[in-house]
């Protein structure tokens, strides 16, 4: 008998999105990307969390097992490869051709990797529901080789290299907070952690430059590192309520507001395709949905 995908994990991830899609057209329009960046979303991130993860383990007297250690520090470099792929993506390209792809890339392989690696077995109607997704997000690119006189062929190597790393993290976060049972708060608070003591020596060779880029962008700053964050562990508890072939996808939905914001704030236009494209989508999340029961 298969696990039921019930409500909450479906409102959590739709929330999640919501949140997903709104700090991705803030790092958009803020040009943001690059060590010092990421280092300062980092810092951001740390004080908003570190504080929680710690009051958890006080009060419950929790303590990870050993093996979720090195998963957080797994994790707190492949966060850093998927953060500088993205903002490098965003710098070169488009948000509404950026943001599918890459989203269209990392839940197509997140369900082979839950097949492959976690043995998971979706439902038909769940898979054929993924690969929807995957094709209204390549619908919403239109054809995105037109746009390389604009640097649109970087944007799309950063698009599927941000997509890789969104599968491996998923797949590897989920093994933990599921496998391992370690809580998501603490799970990620530690990821972050590791992600400022990495980034650290590298992007404080030049302290006046990391002023100087707080200076530029804070505002930008202060809103990825409490979204970003806040999106991902409500993905995290949706993941320990639901098989992740289930949630990866529905993450997805995040595109439709991508798209939408793409359009409306930032004049991308071709909103006929994207309407399509959503339609397409839409029935691949129903189909997922679906496919859960």
């Amino acid at each position: 008998m298969r696990p039921r995908v019930t409500a909450t994990p479906l409102v959590l991830v739709i929330v999640a999105a919501v949140l997903h899609a709104t700090w991705n057209l803030v790092l958009k329009q803020s040009g943001g990307s690059g060590l010092r960046f990421f280092l300062l979303v980092s810092i951001v991130e740390c004080l908003l969390l570190l504080p929680l993860a710690l009051g958890q383990c006080a009060f419950d007297g929790y303590a990870p097992p050993a093996e979720a250690y090195l998963r957080m520090v797994v994790s707190g470099v492949v966060h850093i490869a998927y953060f500088l792929f993205l903002g490098y993506g965003y710098r070169s390209g488009q948000l509404s051709v950026v943001y599918p792809l890459a989203r269209a890339t990392g839940p197509l392989l997140s369900i082979v990797g839950a097949v492959v690696i976690l043995g998971e077995q979706p439902a038909p109607v769940a898979l054929g529901g993924a690969l929807a997704v995957g094709l209204g997000a390549i619908m919403l690119t239109g054809n995105p080789f037109a746009l390389g006189n604009r640097g649109g062929l970087r944007g799309i190597g950063f698009s599927l290299a941000t997509g890789a790393m969104i599968a491996v993290y998923t797949i590897w976060d989920q093994m933990a907070v599921k496998g391992l049972l370690v809580k998501p708060t603490i799970y990620y608070g530690g990821s972050i952690l590791v992600r400022l003591l990495l980034l650290m020596p590298f992007a404080l060779r030049d302290s006046a430059a990391v002023v100087d880029e707080w200076r530029k962008r804070r505002i930008a700053v202060i809103f990825v590192g409490v979204l970003s964050p806040l999106s991902y562990l409500l993905v995290l508890f949706a993941m320990q309520l639901a098989q992740l072939s289930y949630v990866a996808p529905l993450r997805e939905i995040s595109i439709l507001f991508a798209a939408l914001l793409g359009t409306q704030l930032l004049r991308e236009g071709e909103a006929a395709r994207r309407l399509t494209a959503a339609v397409v989508m839409i029935a691949g999340f129903l189909a997922i949905a679906l496919g859960g029961k």
